[in-house]
């Protein structure tokens, strides 16, 4: 039986448990890295309506296709590379990726609001 922590093991080696890599640590920075994301796309579609442009020359090449359709595939992108760094166990990268997404979404609510008061 297995501690109740709500982990299960993904092997033993040596006689150590080791679990997957989404524990409870990782669960966290995946669901603030989503939270940002999903922060991100609303306040740059916000952002859009009231005519500001993209500052990132990819997300800027991908919202040719749309707005919205640009937004949510480099989103798609952006959710693969951090499950990647997760699995690899860089969950440093993940937090400062977190701090930068938090930077954008301020960044955003910034222009909005210039624009808003102009």
């Amino acid at each position: 039986m297995w501690p109740s922590s709500g982990l299960t093991p993904h092997f033993r080696q040596n006689g150590n448990v080791t679990t997957t890599p989404l524990n409870h640590a990782g669960r966290h920075l995946i669901e603030v890295f989503l939270y940002l994301q999903v922060l991100d796309i609303l306040t740059t579609l916000i952002g859009f309506s009231l005519g500001n442009s993209e500052a990132s020359p990819f997300v800027r090449l991908m919202v040719h296709w749309g707005p919205f359709t640009g937004l949510v595939l480099s989103k798609i992108l952006a959710v693969g590379l951090a499950f990647t760094c997760l699995l690899l166990h860089r969950r440093k990268l993940i937090v400062w990726i977190n701090y930068w997404y938090a930077a954008i979404v301020v960044w955003n609510l910034y222009t909005t609001l210039r624009v808003l008061n102009a």
